[in-house]
């Protein structure tokens, strides 16, 4: 299992746009990827009402969670696409 933090810089947090292209980016891997809110509210990372439901704002720590076969492989992507565009 691979974890990491990051915070969100986008001015209006994690938004439609975004969450529809992450949840793309996640859907090419085989791992669980899960995004928990600072609050402690976890969402499976590939389903996007779920993950818009978390509320995050700009200035606030996620964590992310990867766990699977390719977990190594998605966590680097995935911290890559935050890093890009969130």
């Amino acid at each position: 299992m691979k974890t990491f933090k990051y915070m969100i810089t986008d001015p209006v947090g994690i938004h439609a746009r975004p969450a529809g292209n992450l949840v793309a980016e996640v859907k090419k891997y085989a791992s669980k990827i899960t995004i928990t809110n600072a609050a402690g509210k976890s969402a499976p990372a590939g389903k996007l009402i779920q993950l818009m439901g978390l509320g995050v704002k700009q200035g606030e720590e996620i964590t992310v969670t990867v766990e699977g076969e390719d977990e190594d492989t998605a966590a680097t992507a995935i911290e890559n696409y935050l890093k890009a565009n969130l």
